[in-house]
């Protein structure tokens, strides 16, 4: 369906996942092994997940508003905005979106009293924009600013929960054992989110190289050329391994599990394996949008580790 393919549904659902799974597969059971009760509430979780993906919808569909040109040029039979949709209600959704998003919230900022929440949900929806029509064709500046914000998706579920129970208990159980774990397992699941989505964003580059040439973009395989683009995919990719082996290796809850050994090998060191034998030998765009179908898959086996981690717990 056209509209699902403008929003980037299949994307929506792994925003989706990653913070439903964050939330009742980890951070939850957690809560419980310190022996603490959880105090936001499920339908204030909900609205938190709500505007995320009302917010990243937006953003799916700006972008696609302001590419028409490089898209007719790298997937003309996939070109949703300007063939199927008329510019302008494109535009209407795009606004309804963030409309959507802004509203829910600053909402939410209201009944949990966050007010950096209020300046987070005003500022997003402007970097977006920005990104759509200057920061995308900027020489990695793009890939970061978006990775960045993929990064910081699991941690609103975690930051909003402890915001709520420090109105609860007081300010000392942010300096507590299940704070601080919570944060280590958040900002392991928002490094590999961060990583994984910059390696596969410059994989989208190389696919729409020919397309992003033709509109003048300097993105990394513009300005590199494809080559040495690939050699940073390479050291990406590579940096991400040894990054999770070191964590492994450090962390003994990690290293005395059997099952996140079998984990690591199976679902993500031979994965990334595979993208890179796959990007090393990728000579036009389909061979490209394959590898970033693989990294997509990639992240999404990062966040089902989630299944093991709770296990510790």
């Amino acid at each position: 369906m056209a509209f699902l393919r403008l929003i980037r549904f299949k994307n929506l659902v792994i925003i989706v996942l990653m913070q439903y799974l964050l939330r009742y597969g980890l951070l939850l059971p957690m809560l419980n092994y310190y022996g603490l009760e959880p105090v936001l509430s499920d339908w204030t979780f909900m609205v938190l997940v709500a505007a995320t993906v009302f917010l990243a919808a937006s953003g799916y569909v700006i972008n696609d508003y302001f590419d028409i040109k490089t898209d007719l040029i790298n997937r003309p039979d996939k070109v949703v905005a300007g063939q199927v949709f008329q510019r302008r209600t494109v535009l209407l959704w795009h606004v309804l979106f963030t409309f959507l998003g802004v509203f829910t919230g600053l909402f939410l900022a209201y009944i949990t009293r966050k007010e950096n929440y209020a300046l987070m949900f005003i500022f997003i929806p402007g970097l977006l924009w920005y990104y759509s029509t200057t920061l995308k064709k900027q020489i990695l500046v793009g890939n970061l600013a978006i990775s960045l914000l993929t990064g910081m998706v699991p941690y609103f579920v975690v930051s909003l929960e402890f915001a709520m129970l420090a109105r609860v208990h007081g300010s000392a159980i942010l300096s507590t054992e299940a704070c601080s774990m919570a944060w280590f397992w958040t900002t392991g699941f928002a490094f590999f989110a961060f990583i994984s989505n910059l390696s596969r964003e410059i994989i989208k580059d190389l696919e729409d190289l020919k397309g992003d040439e033709a509109s003048g973009c300097h993105t990394l395989p513009v300005e590199m050329g494809e080559g040495r683009t690939k050699t940073v995919v390479l050291l990406l990719n590579f940096a991400t391994v040894l990054a999770l082996w070191t964590i492994f290796f450090l962390v003994p809850q990690l290293k005395n599990s059997t099952l996140t050994l079998f984990y690591f090998v199976l679902f993500l060191t031979i994965p990334y394996l595979l993208l890179t034998w796959l990007v090393l030998r990728a000579k036009e765009s389909k061979d490209y949008h394959k590898a970033s179908q693989i990294s997509k898959l990639m992240m999404l086996a990062g966040i089902l580790f989630v299944f093991v981690a709770r296990t510790f717990f």
